[in-house]
């Protein structure tokens, strides 16, 4: 699996005018499956989002994952957003091919997938909706932004 990890302040997830996601502090993850993704990669990906220390402790050290954080009494909110643009491949022109992408019934089944462990692992998980036109507004804390890929 493929991810984009951003810090954040707040984030949402609006579609149609609807705000269908919404987080406080924590982590705003855009999330792709390729084709040779499974269930056990994606819990993969799950663990390391679960587990990276992308939070500052008091010394201001990146030291605390998500599930660490207590500015507010609880713990970071994660918002999920499904993203095939992240298998994008220019190599071969000026417009982008999405065939690294895994396929949608597959991709679809994935990203509910770790939605569902997020949910079951996670006490603050928010989602899009799968292949929706969505505008995802954040507030960047860092800012911090890593790229993910897990096997």
């Amino acid at each position: 699996m493929r991810g984009v990890v951003q810090r954040v302040l707040s984030a949402k997830a609006v579609i149609d005018g609807e705000t269908v996601g919404e987080i406080g502090q924590g982590l705003l993850v855009l999330v792709c499956a390729m084709p040779t993704d499974t269930e056990a990669v994606a819990g993969r990906f799950l663990d390391k989002l679960l587990k990276l220390r992308i939070f500052e402790n008091d010394a201001g050290k990146l030291h605390h994952a998500v599930t660490d954080i207590d500015g507010t009494g609880t713990v970071g909110g994660l918002l999920l957003v499904s993203q095939f643009t992240l298998a994008a491949d220019v190599t071969g022109g000026n417009r982008p091919s999405f065939t690294a992408a895994a396929p949608p019934d597959l991709a679809r089944h994935l990203f509910d997938y770790v939605v569902m462990q997020a949910q079951q692992r996670h006490a603050v998980v928010a989602t899009g909706r799968f292949a929706a036109d969505t505008q995802v507004h954040l507030v960047n804390n860092g800012p911090i932004t890593i790229p993910l890929d897990i096997a």
